[in-house]
């Protein structure tokens, strides 16, 4: 089997309601597909951040390695890629999901057994939105929010904090906990909108409130996520981050550094699963947990699941917590729409695929209709 074309998408879809995490509203969704096409007619899929230049790197750097090439080489592939980005996470993330993918078609095994075999059939997942809506209230519109996941089957929730004075965001959540009860897990994402004050102060009411988790709380900008190790000294609560880093290089300084509680690569934005489980493994010599990160679509989605599957639980306890996938429930076709068949969630858990590569397939219909190539 040998690489005959590598395509690439970008796709956007309108949002009818404006809404987002504290520091900007999206008006619209965007994310950059790719497909590896062989000479066996069989295809694989990858996505990542349609960011600048990751697409031009993947069609002018990568497009050239690739073509030609047996799909199932993946080693030789990958250093190759990675050779030619100088770090370039979002653009490798997204060939090297697409390269599993492929590779998994061609064996005939599903990504999760390219690993070396799940660890689990299901994942538990938590519930990711997309945030505030603009023009509403969040203490009217978090606790209904929680509640319809709830109602849904998710037994955890992450919402996103920061666009408002603290004290006015701790009402809204604290609404939120009286509505779902004790036993629901909550996590509150800040986004980057607070400062070392302001994040302490949010952390112990978030503590108060019996959060799991406390993420991204300082801007991502800041070199190596600096201060963060100055954060957890004051709080109790974990402090999830590095959802942005997109090299092993600046994971393993933050993680040496004990800069987070939980550790957050991407598929899509730190050079796929096997780089992901690479500082999973790294992160776990240290004792830090790997949570992914995933706001995405049903490709990437995919990967993420079968990434969580292949993660030990967080101890040796038969009691043991298993790591979540995190999983959108914001207006986003990208996660159902795109699929032919979209990933099988019930009870709080997605199941894995079985079937090879991804175990999802994309509705090429579908493609066009949202490609903006196509308008």
């Amino acid at each position: 089997m040998k690489i005959t074309a590598v395509r690439t998408y970008v796709l956007q879809h309108k949002l009818k309601h404006a809404a987002g995490p504290g520091n900007h509203f999206y008006r619209e969704r965007q994310v950059l597909i790719v497909k590896l096409e062989t000479d066996a007619g069989v295809s694989g899929w990858g996505e990542t951040a349609a960011f600048g230049g990751v697409r031009s790197l993947i069609e002018q750097q990568y497009a050239p390695i690739l073509i030609g090439r047996n799909p199932v080489a993946f080693r030789p592939l990958w250093n190759e890629i990675w050779g030619r980005n100088f770090g370039n996470g979002m653009a490798v993330g997204a060939v090297a999901i697409a390269l599993d993918d492929l590779r998994g078609k061609a064996l005939g095994i599903s990504v999760s057994d390219l690993y070396g075999g799940r660890l689990r059939d299901q994942v538990d997942c938590y519930c990711s939105a997309m945030g505030y809506l603009e023009g509403v209230d969040p203490e009217e519109q978090y606790p209904r929010d929680a509640l319809a996941a709830k109602k849904r089957g998710f037994r955890a929730y992450k919402f996103r904090i920061g666009a408002f004075p603290v004290r006015k965001d701790v009402a809204a959540l604290e609404k939120v906990r009286a509505a779902v009860g004790p036993d629901f897990k909550l996590m509150a994402d800040g986004n980057g909108c607070y400062t070392v004050g302001t994040a302490i102060e949010m952390g112990r009411h978030l503590e108060r409130l019996g959060f799991y988790w406390f993420e991204e709380p300082l801007p991502q900008s800041t070199p190596e996520y600096a201060a963060y190790d100055l954060i957890r000294a004051k709080l109790d609560i974990p402090l999830a981050a590095c959802e942005g880093m997109t090299s092993r290089g600046n994971f393993k300084e933050a993680i040496s550094r004990r800069a987070m509680d939980i550790v957050q690569p991407d598929p899509a934005l730190a050079g796929g699963i096997a780089e992901c489980l690479f500082i999973a493994e790294m992160a776990r010599l240290y004792g830090i947990p790997c949570m992914p990160h995933c706001w995405a679509g049903g490709l990437n989605t995919a990967a993420c699941v079968h990434l969580v599957s292949l993660l030990p639980n967080l101890s040796y306890s038969r009691d043991s917590e298993a790591p979540l996938a995190e999983i959108g429930v914001d207006e986003n076709p990208f996660l159902d729409d795109l699929l032919v068949k979209p990933l099988e969630f019930k009870d709080g858990k997605m199941t894995v695929p079985t079937t090879p590569g991804l175990g999802v397939e994309v509705d090429e219909a579908k493609l066009k209709f949202y490609s903006l190539d196509s308008k």
